[in-house]
């Protein structure tokens, strides 16, 4: 059995309807002020600044968002027996969604379908957040500890989860494929994950529009779109 390890980036939600960041039409392209509202010292600091954030949240496709084909393909080729794990830099539970175990899902990023108390640390659902900010509740405050309430994503500024990051790293030497698909690879640490793998002997195929810093040290490039050619590549796999 061939172990397969998936490294997702925001290129493969953008069928689901969730913008990347940094691409042409990227959320922070079109307003380089709303990378504010994710990082950490601006969002702690300033109450205006959450507000935006709230609203953004309220807003935003993510808990909107349905699993697209690419997702789809991830997932059934997972139960088709492969040994399969995804390591994601995306926020927004579609791997899940599409089927995938959470056991088998890394978020490096963490998640944007909850939120987490920056004082006390409890977690709640992100749904429940926003119901109050429909009612009326701005910057909603931790109902345990009347703390701040943020998205339990890992904002600019915050280290990643050191126990997900070496669960990831383990993967990572272990695979004997790893697929990046969607992803830039220029956002550290997850991009170096690519070269840890290729420097272990897994076969790397990077599905990326754009060209990416690993590209020289890939087995094999994909520049099709991410919805017809991942559910291709992986059914070739099997």
């Amino acid at each position: 059995m061939t172990m397969v390890a998936i490294l997702s980036g925001a290129g493969i939600s953008t069928d689901s309807g969730i913008p990347d960041y940094r691409g042409p039409n990227g959320v922070w392209t079109r307003d380089p002020e709303a990378e504010k509202l994710a990082t950490y010292e601006h969002y702690m600091a300033d109450p205006e600044i959450r507000r935006r954030a709230w609203r953004m949240r309220l807003d935003g496709p993510v808990l909107r968002a349905e699993p697209n084909a690419a997702h789809k393909a991830v997932a059934a080729f997972d139960r088709s027996g492969h040994a399969v794990r995804v390591i994601t830099q995306n926020v927004d539970g579609l791997h899940q969604a599409a089927g995938m175990p959470d056991r088998k899902v890394f978020e490096l990023h963490g998640s944007a379908r909850s939120v987490v108390c920056t004082a006390c640390h409890a977690r709640s659902s992100m749904a429940d957040a926003l119901e109050r900010v429909k009612a009326g509740e701005d910057d909603p405050k931790c109902l345990a500890c009347g703390g701040i309430l943020k998205s339990a994503t890992v904002m600019f500024g915050q280290r990643l989860d050191p126990v997900v990051l070496g669960e990831a790293m383990a993967v990572a030497k272990a695979t004997e494929v790893f697929i990046a698909v969607g992803t830039s690879l220029q956002v550290q640490p997850a991009a170096s994950l690519a070269g840890i793998a290729a420097e272990h002997g897994a076969r790397l195929i990077i599905v990326n529009a754009e060209p990416t810093p690993y590209d020289p040290i890939a087995d094999e490039l994909v520049r099709e779109p991410i919805g017809t050619a991942l559910p291709a590549l992986l059914d070739s796999l099997r």
